[in-house]
């Protein structure tokens, strides 16, 4: 179609700019508050920067919005009205692309939920013949599993895959949607890392939910004794470190 952006010819562009300015991939990145991986991809045609980084891309590589969507410099700053209209529909296009993305996964996400859900009610029938539903749904195997998989609603449906722009152009380790709040302390958060952390959530919060009653009837069958003094700090310590460790590590690898 022809609103379309060439990929390819904006990347090849992006790069030809930065080099004749002297600037490596990494570099740009920084200004950009980016990974230079994704400079990268941009420049083999298998991305397109945000939206909102257009403005700021063009004025790093000394060039207008317009030749940065058309792919080359233009000569004659004056457009005709048909070449403003193509120009705003490829803008529109750009910012449109990655939503509709977002709502067609959606319905999987949601399907990965539910199979966790179903399997945690599997895992909970054995907990009748034990007859301790009860206490570990009040702080046990059970009450860790249906916490994250109440965490799992907001990051498999609701968290945002990308976070407003302010993020990339200041140094904030702390975030908040709603009643989610996370602060990870030493780490910049922003759209370079952002959806490696909301990954790390997502499976976090699935393999939690379906591992620790898992665990803990397993444990409790092999070795009641010491699973019941010491089970409950054991689950505790994974929930927490299944939960920080791996979203750091994702944040400060990717920041």
């Amino acid at each position: 179609m022809a609103f379309e952006i060439d990929k390819e010819r904006f990347g090849a562009f992006v790069s030809g700019r930065r080099k004749a300015l002297g600037l490596t991939q990494k570099e740009l990145a920084a200004r950009l508050f980016v990974s230079d991986k994704a400079v990268s991809k941009w420049e083999r045609g298998q991305s397109m920067p945000d939206i909102a980084l257009l403005t700021p891309l063009a004025e790093c590589l000394g060039v207008s919005v317009t030749e940065l969507l058309e792919g080359r410099r233009l000569e004659d700053a004056a457009l005709s009205p048909g070449q403003v209209e193509d120009l705003l529909k490829k803008t529109l296009a750009l910012s449109d692309d990655r939503p509709e993305r977002e709502r067609a996964g959606r319905g999987r996400r949601a399907l990965v939920l539910v199979g966790a859900a179903l399997l945690v009610a599997l895992e909970s029938v054995g907990y009748f013949g034990r007859g301790d539903l009860l206490d570990v749904l009040t702080g046990g195997a059970l009450f860790f599993s249906l916490m994250a998989l109440g965490f799992g609603v907001y990051f498999w449906l609701f968290a945002p895959v990308r976070i407003p722009h302010y993020y990339d152009e200041n140094r904030i380790s702390a975030y908040s949607d709603g009643p989610f709040r996370m602060n990870l302390t030493g780490v910049a958060i922003n759209n370079s890392n952002w959806p490696h952390i909301l990954r790390g959530l997502r499976v976090w919060s699935v393999a939690a939910a379906v591992g620790m009653p898992l665990l803990d009837l397993v444990m409790g069958w092999t070795w009641p004794a010491a699973w019941d003094a010491a089970g409950r700090w054991v689950l505790l310590a994974l929930f927490l470190g299944g939960l920080f460790v791996p979203v750091y590590v994702a944040a400060r690898r990717y920041e």
